[in-house]
């Protein structure tokens, strides 16, 4: 029962089929065509074989360039053009407190010279011997003082 039947034996003494591939023939490389360089170039090589190899190359990877650096930074810039534009209003305030010191000094000199004169306006009307007067006139000589009351 476990001898091997006619049949099995015949499907494993058969000889297997191989299957040798089609060897495809090379033809030599065709001249390469200018194309406009937004195409890349296309690289081929022959290798010892005979075989010929083609494809694009492959250009190595350049970093990105670096951007210059200002010499001055911006800030630096910014705030020198705020100095300037301070400097400029300080002058004009400068300017601007120098007139209104003035001012207040010839204020206060037309008010001194207006006292002066209403006060010796004044001083010469009280003062004056001159024009009519209005009262009753005491003679201080006549006066005499009797029980420290003053009686004319």
């Amino acid at each position: 029962m476990n001898e091997p039947t006619h049949r099995h034996l015949a499907t494993v003494t058969a000889a297997p089929e191989v299957h040798q591939p089609t060897p495809i023939v090379m033809r030599p490389a065709a001249p390469a065509i200018v194309l406009p360089h937004t195409v890349p170039n296309v690289a081929s090589v022959v290798l010892p074989d005979g075989r010929i190899v083609t494809g694009y190359a492959i250009d190595p990877i350049q970093p990105e360039p670096v951007a210059a650096k200002p010499i001055v930074s911006r800030a630096a810039v910014n705030i020198a053009l705020g100095g300037v534009g301070f400097l400029a209003v300080c002058g004009g305030l400068l300017l601007l407190t120098t007139f209104i010191t003035a001012l207040t000094a010839l204020i206060t000199q037309l008010i001194t010279l207006a006292a002066v004169i209403f006060g010796g306006w004044i001083a010469v009307q009280v003062f004056s011997t001159s024009g009519h007067r209005c009262g009753g006139t005491v003679h201080i000589r006549k006066a005499v003082i009797k029980r420290n009351h003053f009686h004319r």
